[in-house]
């Protein structure tokens, strides 16, 4: 069993930043994806941004340009760094780890983001 734990939520003006942490309670070297999925109240969960063990991103259209996914297998944490976050980035963000073989599939409990002035 893995826990994730997320951290570094929080509230935020239009325009300002975050960086959000998944911290994982053993190696995520065998981890085959990790990734950031959020929640919008009234809304399903959707992928934010994925990174892949040789550290490859994916991003959802609506952030790319403004988030960063990265991958520190040394210290067991995956990060989000979110710049120029508007309103609609409000949400609780949750960290996934996923492992292919055997298949494993991790959440963390969330964290919540709220962008408004």
């Amino acid at each position: 069993q893995v826990q994730l734990v997320e951290s570094g939520g929080g509230l935020v003006q239009p325009g300002g930043s975050l960086r959000l942490s998944c911290a994982a309670s053993r190696s995520i070297f065998r981890f085959n994806v990790m990734g950031w999925y959020r929640q919008a109240p009234g809304k399903e969960r959707e992928s934010v941004a994925t990174v892949t063990s040789g550290g490859r991103g994916n991003y959802a259209d609506s952030v790319k340009g403004r988030f960063t996914i990265s991958r520190h297998n040394a210290n067991n944490t995956v990060y989000l760094q979110m710049n120029s976050l508007k309103p609609e980035d409000t949400a609780v963000y949750y960290c996934n780890a996923i492992q292919t073989y055997p298949r494993q599939n991790y959440w963390g409990q969330g964290t919540q983001v709220t962008v408004s002035s």
